[in-house]
């Protein structure tokens, strides 16, 4: 079957048993994109704020406020079940998610770690199920759990596996969030995605030499005490995500909740590393 294949069918039985409408529907999915409005919101120059949802009821908060879509974050998932992030062990948990928010009425794009598989068919009947499911986009990295990152020719294979089922693949390279690979050399390599996602991306100089070196949209992770909104569309950015950022900051609110009725100060956000350290590690 080719990569880019318009019928691939639904194969994943996960999918199927989790949603049973799947084997009434046709198990064809258009390669036409069903979600033009997810695409538009990528604008370089006036990014759009992508907030990321750990559960049903901060995915619905949010949709209350009117967000038109909405990510899903792994570290959020993955904290909720009790299992690692990035370890690629929360395949199910996720489609769960995004199964349960799929009819709150906006865009969804959902954060599928490194694809949870090696291999680009299982990735691609990952990324079909989700598009039956009515999911706009997926995210997908080229970090490994070890620390290294999948080598590009592979990650190229991933990639063009996830196109063609009608949603848009965000290509995210972790060169700068794991220290190691060139940024630019990834960026480009991945240019048949639909967009490029490079978290832990700073400065306004090294972000704009990013969106020049693609013609894709680029997205960006939100630092707190990073460059604003407006500071990032000068740079060319189309899409700057919360990524954990909003779970952490409910733990944090919670601490500050319980503490506060002792009298004690309230602690601060906990950082991505210390919240990833609470959880279960690999293995």
């Amino acid at each position: 079957m080719s990569a880019r294949d318009p019928h691939p069918g639904i194969r994943d039985p996960h999918l199927r048993a989790r949603d049973p409408h799947l084997r009434a529907r046709d198990p064809h999915v258009s390669a036409r994109d069903p979600h033009p409005g997810f695409r538009d919101l990528h604008r370089p120059g006036d990014p759009f704020l992508l907030p990321n949802a750990w559960d049903y009821g901060s995915a619905a908060a949010l949709a209350a406020l009117g967000f038109p879509a909405i990510g899903t974050t792994s570290l959020g998932v993955a904290a909720v079940h009790g299992r690692p992030d990035a370890a690629g062990v929360t395949r199910a948990e996720t489609i769960e998610l995004a199964e349960s928010i799929k009819d709150l009425g906006v865009l969804i794009t959902v954060d599928v770690e490194c694809g949870f598989s090696d291999d680009p068919a299982e990735v691609s009947d990952l990324v079909a199920g989700l598009a039956a499911l009515g999911v706009a986009g997926v995210n997908i990295e080229d970090g490994r759990p070890d620390g290294t990152l999948r080598p590009i020719a592979l990650q190229q294979e991933i990639i063009e596996a996830a196109l063609g089922h009608g949603v848009f693949v965000n290509a995210r390279t972790d060169t700068c969030w794991l220290g190691t690979g060139d940024t630019l050399e990834r960026v480009r390599a991945y240019a048949h995605a639909d967009g490029v996602f490079v978290p832990g991306l700073t400065g306004l100089e090294a972000i704009a030499e990013v969106a020049a070196a693609t013609p894709l949209p680029l997205n960006v992770l939100h630092q707190p005490d990073g460059p604003t909104l407006a500071r990032l569309a000068t740079a060319g950015v189309a899409r700057v995500s919360t990524g954990s950022l909003l779970y952490r900051a409910a733990i944090q609110g919670a601490l500050a909740a319980v503490l506060g009725i002792q009298g004690r100060p309230a602690p601060r956000v906990p950082t991505y590393a210390e919240t990833a350290a609470l959880l279960p590690q690999p293995g």
